[in-house]
C-alpha cells in the first residue's frame, strides 16, 4: 500500500485548521501521514495541533515556527514528508474516498501523478467551477493545484516551489514539471475538492490578485523557456474566460 503525505499550510487560522484535521480524520484511506507546518501562530493554532496529535499519533508531522510565506511553509512540509505520494489539502476534500481513488487511479494507470476538478465555495454555495481536464501547459491548460497529488520522486527531480514568487509559485512549478510532457498525470473526472473563495486567497481574491498572477505566469513561461509565452497567456485567459463564463 503506497504512503500518501498530506500536507497543511496554516497561520493564525485555528478554526480552518480544526476543518482540515477532521477531513483527514474522515477520509477512508490508512496509509496517509499529516504534516502541519505552521509559521508561529498565536491564536489557538497550537492547542489545535496537539490535539490532532493525541488522535493521529504517529501519523501526525509538524513545525512551528516563523517562514518566509506559503510556499516556503509548503517547501518545508514536502521535505518533511515521508510518502510515497505528496499532495496538500487546505480546503475541503469532496468526499472521504479522496485519497484513496487518487492513489487507486494512480497504481492502474502508472502515472506520476494526479488531478481532478474544484468546486470554490462560499458556504455551501458555489461561486465558480474548474473543469479543465486534460490539456498541454502551452496551450494555456493547468490542472487545478488543490487537486494535484504527485509522487515524491518528481519533486526530488524537479525541485520545489520558488520562494521569490508571491502569487503564482504554484503555476511556475507546473510549468517546470509539465511543460515537456514527460511527467504523466491521470485526471479524475469529478469533484475532488471544495476550494474556500475569498479575499483572503491568491487564487481567488479579485482583479488586482488576478493581474498580478498573470504578470508572474508570464514571468514563470519565459524563465522555463516555454516558447511564444504570450500566445499561451492568452490561451490561458481564455480557458480561465470559459471556466466562469459555464
Amino acid at each position: 500500500m503506497q504512503k500518501v503525505s498530506v500536507i497543511t499550510m496554516t497561520y493564525n487560522d485555528c478554526e480552518n485548521l480544526k476543518k482540515c484535521v477532521k477531513q483527514i480524520l474522515a477520509q477512508d484511506y490508512e496509509a496517509m501521514e499529516y504534516i502541519i507546518v505552521d509559521g508561529g501562530s498565536t491564536d489557538g493554532t497550537m492547542e489545535v495541533i496537539l490535539e490532532a496529535k493525541e488522535v493521529l499519533k504517529e501519523r501526525l508531522i509538524w513545525v512551528s515556527e516563523p517562514d518566509k510565506g506559503l510556499y516556503d511553509a509548503l517547501n518545508k512540509g514536502i521535505k518533511m514528508a515521508t510518502g510515497d505520494i505528496v499532495g496538500i489539502m487546505c480546503d475541503e476534500f469532496a468526499s472521504p474516498q479522496v485519497v484513496s481513488k487518487m492513489v487507486k487511479v494512480i497504481g492502474e494507470t502508472g502515472c506520476d501523478g494526479v488531478h481532478g476538478n474544484i468546486n470554490y465555495v462560499d458556504g455551501d454555495k458555489i461561486v465558480r467551477k474548474w473543469r479543465m481536464g486534460q490539456g498541454s501547459i502551452r496551450t494555456g491548460w493547468m490542472p487545478g493545484h488543490p487537486t494535484l497529488y504527485l509522487k515524491r520522486e518528481v519533486y526530488e527531480k524537479y525541485g520545489l516551489y520558488k520562494i521569490d514568487y508571491k502569487i503564482a509559485a504554484d503555476y511556475e512549478f507546473m510549468i517546470r514539471v509539465l511543460k515537456d510532457q514527460k511527467v504523466k498525470l491521470a485526471y479524475i473526472d469529478e469533484v475532488l475538492v471544495h476550494m474556500f473563495h475569498g479575499e483572503n486567497s491568491t487564487s481567488t481574491g479579485g482583479v488586482s490578485n488576478y493581474i498580478a498572477s498573470l504578470k508572474e505566469g508570464h514571468r514563470a513561461l519565459k524563465e522555463n523557456k516555454v516558447p511564444f509565452a504570450f500566445v499561451t497567456d492568452l490561451m490561458r485567459i481564455a480557458r480561465v474566460v470559459i471556466q466562469f463564463i459555464k
